[in-house]
């Protein structure tokens, strides 16, 4: 879900294996539909996909794309694979589809309330968030405090791009003129 410009890279990569690829986003991608991806509703992809990768920004439409009144509606035993936002998950809801066996299993570079938790040595003291506890003491989670962007790349193309949107701002440009607006 998501098939922006890494959704589209993950796309290549989930292609070259050779799976059946259903894809969601309300932009459809030409190159996404060029590999063979077929665009679907988002119900589709709950009651169709063995896993479902979030590849989407955190927007009002987007937080809790994974809620509790979408767990009946998974696929039983589903993957789901979150690097982009922590709030594209309900953590309470992914809780309770792990424990009940609708969610197989779970990779997570992100948190919903990693901001508490992340980037910080906790190995003297106790973790108070039960739902992070619980979710790292399961056999069914790999979790990975957000490390995408500590690449040497991923740190140059933020300064690159940053510089880019202040320069383009400076000279006047605004709002969807904006060549990284989203």
């Amino acid at each position: 879900m998501g098939t922006g410009k890494i959704g589209q890279i993950l796309c290549r990569i989930i292609n070259g294996f050779g799976a059946n690829l259903l894809a969601y986003d309300v932009f459809e991608s030409d190159a996404v539909k060029n590999m063979g991806g077929k665009y679907v509703s988002q119900d589709e992809i709950y009651k169709n996909c063995d896993v479902i990768f979030l590849m989407m920004p955190l927007l009002p439409a987007t937080k809790h794309t994974i809620n509790e009144k979408v767990l009946p509606k998974l696929k039983k035993g589903v993957i789901l694979v979150n690097t982009s936002r922590g709030g594209l998950i309900d953590t309470k809801a992914l809780e309770k589809g792990i424990q009940s066996g609708i969610i197989g299993g779970c990779g997570l570079d992100v948190y919903e309330n990693e901001g508490d938790y992340f980037f910080q040595d906790w190995s003297g003291a106790a973790i108070e968030d039960n739902t992070l506890v619980t979710l790292l003491g399961s056999n069914r989670v790999v979790m990975t405090p957000h490390q995408a962007f500590f690449t040497r790349e991923a740190i140059d193309k933020i300064v690159s791009t940053t510089i880019e949107n202040f320069s383009n701002y400076s000279s006047g440009l605004r709002g969807k003129d904006l060549p990284n607006s989203i």
